[in-house]
């Protein structure tokens, strides 16, 4: 299974939007829209399972794609970075 990043997302797209996108290539698993903690609006960017196959498919067919007048950026996503501890 292959995390993929989706970035530059309109701020109006939806779960099911990105779904749709992905499905023609493959068997989506997940998408997780990414909100602001604080004010709940979306911020842009979203990640999408798929199968590693699928996953390659899909992040070399849809790079650059438009959706919604914004050129997407999709690779695929990297281990998040350790944060120092919040106090």
């Amino acid at each position: 299974m292959k995390s993929i990043y989706v970035g530059n997302l309109p701020f109006t797209a939806t779960e099911e939007e990105v779904r749709g996108l992905f499905s023609p290539f493959g068997d989506v698993q997940s998408v997780k829209i990414v909100s602001d903690r604080e004010t709940g609006r979306p911020r842009g960017f979203g990640f999408v399972e798929m199968p590693d196959a699928d996953a390659d498919n899909a992040i070399k067919a849809l790079e650059g794609h438009e959706m919604g007048g914004r050129a997407l950026k999709i690779n695929e996503a990297r281990p998040r970075a350790p944060r120092p501890p919040r106090f």
